[in-house]
């Protein structure tokens, strides 16, 4: 085979065995790596050079515990190893990665990996991890066994997969031989136990099935009562540091988008070209960057915990109470990356093995708090609620918390009322694998917070950037006549569709500056922000006020009803169409988009209605 010709590999094995880590010490890749079941939902494909100038294409695939395909991830492994994955050609060289310190379950795989007959290259993982515990493995006696080479690697450090690509250099060298054909098919599942076994017995020695430190923890992370009190006072720590620690970064940010705006605004003449820079777009991306810190820190305490080896037991924690909602504790995980954003959270349900649970959950995932509403609280909790503390704890943070609270209780709320309607009423038991806990590798939490900024940096400097320049046009066009008695902003075409959709917002409190964020909001939910310091900034009277932050001015223009209530309206509203296109990609089924569309909503206007009217009673209006 020409070295010019790339050379397809097929990344597989168990969930948690580091595959996405070696994937991405391989190609220099930032795919997301973390120590849970259901990360890749989907295959993934970089490329890399050996340093015998010989062309690797890597598909990184979906972990599974079996070729028998139990959930719609296993079945991409499954058909993409055997050749029959729709519009890609079969791998050349499958490389089955197994976790040193977890053989007993993942030597089973890799036994039915090699039955396929295909040139194969057993990467024993995490090798450094199992000599701290004292398990040895004799990989010479794997090879001589398994019939194919065996290499250990080290996924966390630099040079931990050398060993591997040299072999696989090898294996390349002879793809253009006769294969010798180990297995046709499947093996029956008792003979797989049966050689698993043989060949633990034989090249495997273990002081003890589990590590020490992970029993000890165990006693206590997942005790009924002290572990989801645990889970609890970490969850509620997280909104705390959000507040506490961003805000000297959002200062400093908010300080130098202000010095921009007033710096680009004495050396532009006065005409529309200094309006669209200074009201558009410094006025519009300035008031969004402001709240990265934000985000950066909700992340990194997401991705530790990822990473830690802790969100397992959160889901087991918490498979009683989610299975009287009508979900199941593999809900979790994809709940928890719709924090992120629910597009990934969506389409992680393809780990959930019943039709039913998986339905239930795609359903109820848009009502986890993503990341682009945060701005939006941000702002409004900033403006309205007082920095003030109560005892040692931060107001605001216990108001971004009670957000959150709010948006899975809803959650579990709609997915029991899911529950109590469907037919099927049967329960599924709860198989889920706890990985050993793990330190936090610092590379792979820089490059996670990394990949978060440049997503959100790219989401600042395309979509929302075109959107705050068509908004823009929309509110400084058409130009008022002469004789016109009102505000100019109320004649143009923005202004005239807010002002015609308050009509039906007025009951919840909505001015007509908010209607029009809701618009472009419906792309990005970050947008309102942008849209809403557009729009006062073009509304303010003289530059001194076009300069304020956006925070000062709604605080003086709107009541505390009003807040609330648009705190309220983000909590349900599905205000992202991508997420609407996920959930018809994921579903087939334009009914279920209708669905979703349509609760959220109508829950997002009676939730809003109720919050407003007894606001308003109590004085807030």
């Amino acid at each position: 085979m020409s070295n010019a010709t790339a050379i397809r590999l097929a990344l597989v094995g168990n969930p948690n065995c580091g595959k996405t880590a070696l994937f991405n010490l391989l190609t220099g890749s930032r795919q997301k790596v973390a120590n849970y079941a259901g990360v890749t939902v989907e295959r993934k494909e970089g490329r890399f050079h050996a340093p015998s100038g010989r062309h690797y294409a890597l598909l990184d695939l979906p972990g599974a515990y079996s070729l028998h395909a139990a959930s719609l991830d296993e079945a991409i492994t499954r058909d993409l190893c055997r050749g029959f994955y729709p519009g890609e050609p079969a791998p050349d060289v499958i490389v089955c990665v197994v976790d040193a310190t977890n053989l007993r379950l993942h030597l089973r795989f890799a036994l039915e990996v090699r039955e396929l007959g295909k040139p194969m290259v057993l990467a024993v993982n995490m090798m450094d991890a199992a000599r701290r515990r004292g398990i040895e493995v004799d990989l010479a006696a794997l090879e001589r066994e398994l019939g194919v080479p065996v290499v250990p690697t080290v996924a966390v450090h630099r040079d931990g997969a050398r060993e591997l690509v040299a072999r696989l250099d090898a294996v390349a060298d002879t793809l253009h031989e006769p294969t010798h054909v180990v297995g046709s098919g499947i093996a029956d599942p008792e003979v797989l136990h049966a050689e698993t076994r043989r060949l633990l017995a034989l090249a495997v020695t273990m002081p003890r099935r589990t590590a020490e430190i992970d029993d000890a923890l165990d006693r206590w992370l997942l005790h009924p009562v002290v572990g989801l009190l645990s889970l609890a006072v970490v969850m509620f720590l997280i909104f705390q540091a959000v507040y506490a620690w961003a805000t000297p970064l959002m200062d400093l940010i908010d300080a130098g988008t202000a010095a921009l705006g007033e710096w680009t605004g004495a050396a532009l003449p006065d005409g529309p070209l200094r309006s669209l820079v200074v009201d558009g777009i410094i006025a519009g991306v300035g008031g969004v960057i402001v709240f990265l810190p934000q985000i950066l820190i909700l992340f990194a305490f997401i991705l530790a915990l990822e990473e830690s080896g802790y969100l397992p037991r959160a889901a087991f924690l918490l498979d009683r109470l989610m299975a009287s909602a009508g979900l199941s504790g593999r809900s979790f995980i994809p709940l928890l990356s719709s924090f992120a954003c629910a597009i990934p959270g969506i389409m992680a349900t393809r780990s959930i093995q019943d039709p039913r649970d998986r339905l239930a959950t795609i359903i109820v995932a848009p009502l986890m708090t993503c990341s682009a509403r945060l701005p939006v609280y941000a702002l409004l909790i900033g403006a309205f609620i007082p920095q003030q503390k109560i005892g040692v704890l931060n107001l605001q943070g216990l108001v971004l918390f009670a957000l959150y609270a709010a948006g899975i209780l809803s959650a579990l709320l709609v997915a029991w009322v899911m529950k109590k309607w469907r037919r099927d009423k049967s329960e599924h038991a709860l198989l889920l694998e706890l990985p050993s806990y793990r330190l936090p590798h610092p590379r792979d939490l820089a490059l996670g917070l990394w990949e978060r900024a440049a997503i959100f940096l790219r989401r600042v400097g395309g979509i929302i950037l075109a959107l705050t320049i068509l908004l823009w046009v929309l509110l400084t066009f058409p130009h008022a006549p002469a004789d016109h008695a009102g505000a100019a902003i109320d004649y143009s075409f923005a202004g005239r569709i807010g002002h015609a959709m308050t009509t039906l917002f007025a009951p919840i409190g909505f001015n007509w500056q908010i209607c029009i964020a809701l618009i472009p909001g419906l792309a990005a939910r970050e947008v309102a922000v942008s849209s809403l310091a557009t729009v006062y900034a073009l509304s303010a009277t003289d530059d001194a006020a076009a300069a304020q932050a956006l925070s000062p001015l709604i605080a003086h223009d709107w009541s505390l009803a009003t807040a609330l209530s648009l705190l309220v309206w983000y909590i349900y509203a599905p205000q992202c169409i991508s997420t609407l296109a996920t959930i018809r990609r994921e579903t087939r089924s334009w009914k279920q988009v209708g669905i979703s569309a349509g609760y959220l909503f109508g829950m997002a206007y009676m939730a809003s209605l109720i919050t407003y009217q007894v606001a308003v009673a109590l004085g807030a209006g």
